[in-house]
């Protein structure tokens, strides 16, 4: 048995495995929207001496495992804090290089073969997009009218994006719809949540955050109030299947909790 077909035996014994544990998870209520802010790509190279880029790079790929995970699961939503406007304050050199990674991501989601088209991912990227180059803001919409007619699941990815900025641009939207309205010109909430960068998903039902960082980091504050915040201590090049399981099994445990919040 050569080393091909070695592999080719683990993968079908870990799809197998998965199954299983679906099948257990499957018995309770599943989350119907996990996001996920993919902390620790640059600590994890200087840990382990890569050279720079490389941690986002395994960064990618630990995403697309996530994101399989997910999807086989069932899960619908799925939202990734990819880049904060606040990343832009770093150096020239690495704000370049990390708009040269997402560029070529970018462009691989809409291959034929890629996950997002294996499992008919519908991708938006949430944001200011204003704020990228272009090279990257034209990538990123080719890949939302490729993915456009896709309707089994939603990736959103947070690129150029803040909390404060999403309540800002949707408080702007709102006062601009209401400006001729002379009889009605008062904004409410609904107002404000329909005109929100995220209005396309759910509110997350789980938040999972790696480095053992409880904090959301600007991170969709409007629409995490009742979900619950899963925070392992691993770095995100390092975060497993296993997490992912620990993560839904707290979330089942507290769901009535959950939903008290909800409702009030």
């Amino acid at each position: 048995m050569d080393i091909k077909q070695r592999k080719q035996i683990y993968n079908n014994l870990g799809t197998f495995a998965r199954k299983c544990i679906y099948g257990i998870l499957s018995v309770s209520t599943l989350p119907n929207h996990i996001a996920f802010i993919m902390d620790g790509n640059r600590r994890y190279s200087k840990q382990n001496n890569l050279v720079d880029g490389e941690g986002h790079k395994l960064g990618y790929s630990t995403l697309m495992s996530m994101l399989r995970y997910c999807y086989e699961l069932g899960v619908k939503y799925v939202t990734v804090y990819a880049f904060s406007i606040e990343n832009f304050k770093r150096s020239p050199e690495e704000v370049q290089s990390l708009m040269d990674l997402m560029e070529e991501k970018i462009e691989g989601l809409i291959k034929e073969e890629s996950l997002v088209n294996q499992y008919g991912v519908r991708v938006h990227f949430i944001g200011n997009l204003k704020l990228l180059n272009k090279p990257v803001r034209l990538a990123a919409e080719r890949a939302m009218n490729a993915t456009a007619k896709n309707s089994k699941a939603v990736l959103s990815i947070c690129i150029a994006y803040t909390s404060t900025d999403e309540i800002l641009h949707a408080v702007q939207e709102s006062c601009d719809e209401k400006w001729d309205e002379v009889e009605k010109n008062v904004i409410n909430v609904l107002d404000i949540e329909r005109n929100m960068y995220m209005a396309v998903a759910p509110d997350p039902d789980i938040i999972i955050r790696t480095s053992g960082e409880t904090r959301l980091s600007n991170f969709l504050l409007w629409q995490s109030s009742s979900c619950l915040l899963y925070s392992p201590s691993v770095l995100w090049p390092e975060i497993g299947f296993r997490h992912l399981v620990w993560a839904i099994l707290d979330f089942q445990r507290k769901l009535y909790y959950l939903n008290k919040l909800k409702q009030t």
